[in-house]
């Protein structure tokens, strides 16, 4: 221990002057040592509010960011819609900037299909030339073609037979008397005999009636027969006794009637599609084989060779052709009615079939009626050919006959096409 030193004082710590120090000293040291403590604290709370300020920042700065992010996608957002919009309605105005204003007229008319707008009397004018034009482009080609190219051509393009038959039902409106209607009054009236009577319809057999219709178009014949037939057996039902006609040969019964009908195209349920030099019909199946307007390929006897299979003995061979068509009938010596289709009805003879009747009333077509003879016709035929020492005069005529079609097709000299002139 020193000798100034006293027990319980520090002094290093408090420098306390020995014999009369400095009472300012001391008032100075303790003024500076609370400006230090305050100095201290200050510094203290410094740190402590940075501190919270800090950590405050930290958990606040993420909820700002999401907030600002928020905000950006949001007016993304709204731009991007606000884009669209604008490409919208650049979209509506180029579409209605490319459609044709209407004028004040056009506001108050009620616009309609193209299919259902009437035309203007000039464009109905131009249509049925441009119709008429294609009618006369198919009708050439059906004629001037075989019948086996014919059938190919309508199988590859279908639509060919439907602008066909829409011109040709054109061209009959104009004539004087249709004859699908001719054949199907012929038909209702020889039903006022008995089948295979003197008069009346041939049938086969059993009585029934079976008719080929070859080249049927839409096969109206067989409507119309078919239509015909269920009127006559329902008022021959209800008739009870008694003879219906009068006929000495006894009333006649219901009719048991089949129709056939061949074409190029199936227009309908009523059509078999066929090349009508071949049918799918066994041989001697039928009464009746019609040929309305139908010898229209280059090989047109091949159809009646076909008919004359397909026919029973004594079934009726039925043929209406354009007048034009026949080559006697352009001859100016020509005067008698009997002669036009002449060199047709010889060619026919020799292809086996007897000639009944030419009708050359109508002035558009002429109508043919033949039949298929029995055998015992045919013998009897035969046997007066050869009494008259001209039977092997016949067969050279019918070898003539198949050598010249070898040469040119009878399509080009025995029956002209039916060719309608360009306009």
């Amino acid at each position: 221990m020193s000798l100034f030193e006293v027990k319980g004082w520090n002094l290093k710590a408090d420098k306390i002057a020995v014999g009369g120090a400095n009472p300012n000293d001391k008032k100075k040291s303790q003024k500076k040592e609370r400006k230090e403590k305050k100095r201290t604290l200050e510094s203290e709370k410094t740190v402590d509010v940075k501190a919270s300020d800090s950590q405050r920042s930290r958990d606040t700065k993420p909820t700002e960011e999401k907030s600002r992010k928020k905000k950006k996608i949001e007016r993304v957002a709204s731009d991007d819609s606000t884009l669209e919009d604008k490409h919208s309605k650049v979209k509506d105005h180029e579409k209605t900037a490319s459609k044709p204003h209407p004028s004040k007229s056009d506001q108050f008319i009620t616009k309609e299909p193209a299919s259902e707008r009437k035309l203007t009397p000039l464009q109905q004018k131009m249509m049925a030339k441009l119709s008429g034009s294609r009618f006369r482009w198919i009708n050439e080609q059906l004629y001037t073609t075989s019948s086996e190219n014919a059938l190919k051509l309508v199988q590859e393009q279908p639509a060919l037979f439907d602008e066909y038959h829409e011109g040709f039902r054109s061209q009959v409106q104009s004539w004087p008397e249709n004859p699908v209607d001719v054949f199907v009054q012929q038909f209702e009236a020889r039903t006022a005999k008995p089948v295979n009577a003197p008069g009346g319809l041939p049938g086969l057999p059993d009585k029934s009636i079976v008719v080929a219709d070859m080249g049927c178009g839409e096969a109206q014949l067989a409507l119309d027969i078919q239509n015909f037939v269920k009127k006559h057996n329902s008022k021959n039902q209800k008739k009870k006794g008694g003879k219906q006609h009068g006929d000495r040969n006894g009333p006649a019964k219901s009719l048991n009637v089949t129709v056939h009908s061949f074409d190029l195209k199936k227009a309908n349920d009523r059509i078999t599609v066929a090349d009508i030099k071949n049918v799918p019909l066994p041989d001697e199946s039928c009464s009746i084989v019609v040929f309305c307007l139908a010898l229209m390929g280059t090989n047109f006897l091949d159809f009646v060779e076909e008919a004359y299979r397909i026919l029973a003995p004594n079934g009726e061979l039925w043929i209406a052709e354009i007048k034009s068509r026949f080559t006697e009938s352009t001859n100016a010596k020509t005067r008698n009615a009997e002669d036009v289709g002449s060199e047709f009805v010889e060619s026919l003879k020799l292809l086996g079939f007897f000639h009944k009747k030419t009708d050359n009333e109508n002035k558009m077509f002429t109508r043919f009626e033949f039949f298929k003879p029995s055998k015992e016709i045919i013998a009897q035929r035969k046997a007066k050919l050869e009494k008259k020492k001209k039977f092997i005069e016949q067969e050279t005529k019918r070898e003539e006959l198949e050598s010249k079609r070898k040469e040119r097709a009878e399509g080009e000299w025995l029956l002209k096409p039916c060719i309608y002139k360009r306009r």
